[in-house]
């Protein structure tokens, strides 16, 4: 069985076994989670969400993406230069079960 699931903002469609990246979320490696904001499921589709439907996954890691480059500037102008890194952290889950 298949499903999309909502977590931080954005839809991820999986099924059992996959892994997803997630935005962070605040668990332990190893925990359990479970997903309730689940749109659609087995082709059944909810308005907005599926009732009784939930997805179960567990954290296999926490970490840190790759660093983005962010650099601004005003054209003409050599005083207003700024260069910034960034790092977004995100959460590794694998999918054990829907139900």
């Amino acid at each position: 069985m298949k499903a999309i699931i909502e977590t931080g903002g954005k839809q991820y469609y999986v099924a059992v076994g996959d892994t997803i990246f997630v935005e962070k979320l605040d668990a332990e490696e190893g925990k359990k989670v479970v997903f309730d904001k689940v749109l659609m499921a087995g082709g059944v589709t909810g308005n907005p969400y599926v009732k009784g439907v939930t997805v179960e996954g567990k954290v296999v890691k926490q970490g840190k993406g790759k660093k983005l480059t962010i650099f601004t500037y005003v054209p003409n102008k050599r005083s207003t230069r700024k260069k910034q890194g960034h790092r977004q952290p995100y959460t590794k889950i694998e999918i054990t079960n829907i139900k």
